[in-house]
């Protein structure tokens, strides 16, 4: 499905009046802000959803990696979407569903149905960031594309200041389903102001899906996510029901790309991959996508479950990061002389250095602590998605930027989805083996625990002190379980690095 010529020709950046691409900024704003909203504000309520919806700690976090998951899917439909439907008409249902769908998730009564409502949600948010940032490159001069992409991109950091923190406190006041009601309205001005200025489009060609693509496409990658997200769970490959799901993954797969490889008009154009710095862009935005929400996934429930912070305090941890990202991103706009690579390359090594911080701290970690390192981790994000987005798509023809920024943002959402069920899966078999192995101390011949003065409250010989020694040995092992996740985020981050030196310079334009 490659966008060629039956794209509709847009109005020059010159021809529109400033007013227009104003209002065309602020929706645009908006969306962004609702599109990174919906993750963040989830991750600050899971510990509320898991109590009433009486989940394990992998089955909660499926509220976000399947939402991550069906975005995955959907994203590199962007093309064809507005190929077929055109972009005005794409962008503005894709954001009325999506309201409806979140309506639908705060209405929920059970996993399963939150779990589906999730997808659906997923699924219409899915195209509004690669339209949105391609509508950007569209209607802004060269000159100016970097500050509209870091204006735009202000919604990333907004959104999770303001909702976690909001998030938090409506949780206490009320209930966790208010998380999703407070998006409602936002989302409703946001569609205002798209049905209002966007330019009116009509496609020129319908230009058919490539149905065998999209669907092997789908298959692997939903069944790869399932085999991490339940693997844990179900032992492994010694579960039949895993290794069908492996093996119906790899087959897909198999399909997708020697179907890529032959058709004339693929789903995934991977011609695009002769382009260098597309290529590593792309390397380098899955990477970010690991990096960029899973730190949000895991902190909540620690702090929550294991540390004992009440509910607003750990939404206004999860909203620290916003703060960071606002000033990376007004550092990342107006800091144009900057080479993109020394952004990119200084960024990757900020989320590398907080990786390291988060392998250090216990349960006894300050809060003051941890939003400082929530704001190091915003402000690596903001000073490095503006100039990979831009030396990306740099001088990259208009035709198929739409095809390009679907699977940009395509490879992001999979990684994310596929890294955070990773980590749930590592907390989940460290905990486990942790416990196991500090249970074996827990013996008669173990002279330490014959000292009363040592063991105190944690008395083995009474049942209410092996409650409270278990208890505490649950709490030790499932932070051993998050300090290894925590190390596999900073090995990633590290290995970013040389491929932000692999990427190209800003192409310039002759005189």
């Amino acid at each position: 499905m490659a966008i060629t010529a039956a794209s509709t020709s847009y109005d020059s950046p010159a021809s529109i009046s400033l007013a227009r691409r104003r209002l065309i900024l602020v929706s645009g704003m908006i969306t962004v802000t609702l599109y990174f909203m919906t993750i963040l504000i989830v991750t600050a309520v899971m510990p509320q959803i898991q109590g009433t919806m009486s989940a394990t700690s992998d089955e909660v976090s499926w509220v976000v990696t399947f939402y991550l998951l069906a975005m995955a899917i959907v994203t590199p439909m962007t093309g064809w979407l507005v190929t077929s439907f055109g972009r005005k008409r794409t962008m503005c249902v894709c954001i009325a569903g999506f309201g409806i769908a979140t309506l639908m998730c705060g209405l929920s009564q059970s996993l399963e149905e939150l779990v589906f409502w999730r997808i659906v949600q997923g699924g219409f948010s899915a195209p509004t960031l690669p339209l949105t940032q391609t509508v950007m490159l569209d209607i802004y001069p060269r000159e100016l594309q970097r500050f509209a992409m870091g204006a735009t991109g202000m919604g990333s950091v907004v959104g999770p200041v303001i909702g976690p923190a909001m998030a938090g406190w409506l949780v206490e006041t009320y209930s966790w389903r208010y998380a999703f009601y407070i998006m409602v309205p936002v989302c409703f001005v946001a569609l205002v102001g798209m049905v209002t200025a966007l330019q009116a489009d009509r496609p020129k060609d319908h230009i058919r899906l490539d149905w065998t693509g999209f669907l092997s496409l789908s298959v692997s990658v939903g069944c790869l996510q399932y085999v991490l997200s339940r693997g844990q769970r179900l032992d492994w490959f010694d579960s039949n029901e895993i290794v069908i799901s492996a093996m119906l993954a790899a087959l897909a797969f198999w399909i997708f790309l020697a179907h890529s490889l032959t058709s004339d008009e693929p789903f995934l154009d991977l011609r695009l991959l002769f382009n260098r710095n597309l290529t590593l862009g792309y390397i380098l935005h899955s990477i970010f996508g690991m990096l960029a929400f899973t730190p949000m996934v895991l902190l909540p429930t620690l702090l929550r479950q294991h540390a004992e912070y009440p509910d607003t305090l750990v939404g206004w941890i999860v909203g620290s990061r916003g703060i960071g990202g606002l000033i990376g991103f007004f550092i990342a706009m107006w800091a144009e002389r900057i080479d993109p690579r020394v952004s990119i390359g200084f960024g990757f090594t900020l989320l590398f250095l907080s990786g390291l911080w988060l392998m250090q701290i216990n349960l006894d970690v300050t809060p003051l602590e941890i939003m400082l390192n929530g704001m190091l981790q915003g402000f690596s994000v903001g000073i490095v998605i503006v100039p990979l987005t831009v030396i990306t798509f740099d001088g990259l023809d208009q035709n198929v930027r739409p095809a390009a920024m679907g699977m940009f943002h395509f490879l992001r959402n999979v990684a994310s989805g596929l890294f955070i069920s990773f980590s749930v899966a590592e907390v989940v078999r460290s905990t486990g083996a942790n416990y196991a192995r500090m249970a074996e101390m827990v013996s008669e011949y173990n002279n330490v625990l014959a000292m009363s003065w040592v063991v105190g409250a944690w008395d083995y010989s009474s049942v209410q002190g092996l409650m409270r020694l278990s208890t505490e040995m649950t709490r030790q092992a499932a932070m051993i379980g998050y300090l290894n996740a925590f190390g596999w985020f900073t090995l990633f981050a590290a290995l970013a690095l040389p491929f932000a030196l692999l990427i190209g310079g800003p192409k310039r334009e002759r005189p």
